[in-house]
């Protein structure tokens, strides 16, 4: 019974138009009072109100059981001329590192002085998952819930929990108002790695000239989850992807710097920043998919994978072998068509169910084989 009740009183919740009280535009930074290891604390942010120069400050975000809040790392560069206004967002999932670095990097190399226009980072949207490297927020509503933000923007700051009310006030105090495009930079799931990847709506121009400046090696074309925070701009008018830096929990410097690179390239884009233009993708030749397809483990045991991040698979070629623990094979992966390894999974073991490797593919392309195991 209060289970029920408890969804009866998320699908009554306001729609996100009715959020608390939220500024539904600028209506200037708004201070707190209070300061964090020399940074000011701030509930909401107007960059039109800033000085020209770097800014720190910690956001204001949900509170805590306990009635302290959680507070979201926020860095602003802006420029001595105006211009384009560009969001730089890490920290989604707390498992997520290689994000981090890369807007560290980022904005270490900015000179306001030089700049036309304001880049906005913010490194940690989901604090208490980053505190724990956990993916998922560890909501305490009922016991613990792990709950994905990624599924909840724009969020509501009226919801009946947490990481939504965090969201929203993410979404509408800090985001919204500020950016005229926006990037949310990921990684795959613990337990997975992934290519240099984009998820990204191709069908939308301003996205796809920035998705394509980035010397990786895989963009997936597709809005993918409802929920999304790169949905969540786009539905706001805010031409926004999905960068995915390869392996969760790590720093992969090479992988990183081909997003920086190709973030200083959407900088220039834009004309925020002077230079020429490095490596896109054209230099890297990425393959462009619309389709992706799991093979998911049918049994238990130890998983031997047979194909490499971003191989070319034909349709029939084996994937993986499982094994029990006596060593006797128990299951045969092969690729139901061809296509390439997007993400595989890096765990040995695999229980029933379990995605053991996902493969990208242009559906305008033959199916080819249809087995999956054997």
């Amino acid at each position: 019974m209060l289970s029920r009740a408890w969804e009866w009183a998320r699908r009554r919740r306001k729609p996100p138009h009715h959020l608390g009280g939220a500024p539904s535009g600028n209506t200037g930074t708004v201070f707190t009072g209070d300061v964090i290891d020399g940074k000011r604390v701030i509930s909401a942010l107007d960059v039109s109100d800033l000085a020209p120069g770097k800014h720190s400050f910690y956001f204001q975000g949900v509170q805590m059981p306990t009635g302290q809040h959680w507070y979201v790392s926020v860095m602003v560069a802006k420029g001595a001329a105006p211009g384009k206004r560009v969001g730089l967002i890490s920290g989604v999932h707390g498992d997520e590192m290689s994000p981090v670095h890369t807007l560290q990097t980022v904005m270490s190399q900015l000179d306001p002085g030089q700049m036309s226009g304001t880049v906005i980072a913010v490194f940690d949207v989901s604090r208490p998952a980053i505190e724990a490297m956990e993916r998922r927020w560890p909501n305490s509503g009922r016991g613990i819930d792990l709950i994905d933000i990624n599924r909840l923007f724009p969020g509501d700051e009226d919801a009946p929990d947490a990481p939504t009310r965090h969201a929203g006030l993410v979404f509408n105090r800090l985001l919204r108002a500020n950016l005229d495009y926006g990037i949310d930079f990921h990684t795959s799931a613990t337990g997975m790695d992934m290519t240099a990847f984009h998820l990204a709506r191709m069908d939308l121009p301003e996205v796809k000239a920035m998705a394509e400046l980035y010397p990786i090696e895989q963009i997936f074309d597709n809005a993918a989850e409802p929920g999304l925070l790169a949905n969540a701009l786009i539905a706001a008018g805010i031409p926004a992807f999905t960068p995915e830096i390869g392996r969760p929990r790590i720093f992969d410097l090479d992988m990183i710097a081909l997003f920086v690179e190709g973030t200083m390239n959407v900088l220039k884009h834009h004309r925020i920043i002077a230079g020429p233009i490095g490596r896109t993708g054209e230099d890297s030749k990425v393959f462009v998919a619309d389709g992706m397809l799991a093979i998911i483990a049918s049994h238990g045991g130890f998983v031997e994978l047979l194909v490499k991040l971003n191989d070319a698979v034909e349709a029939g070629q084996k994937v993986a072998i499982q094994r029990n623990t006596f060593g006797e094979v128990v299951a045969e992966y092969r690729a139901p068509r061809g296509g390439r390894v997007g993400a595989r999974r890096t765990d040995a073991t695999a229980e029933p169910g379990i995605p053991i490797v996902f493969m990208i593919f242009d559906s305008a392309e033959p199916v080819g084989g249809d087995t999956i195991i054997e």
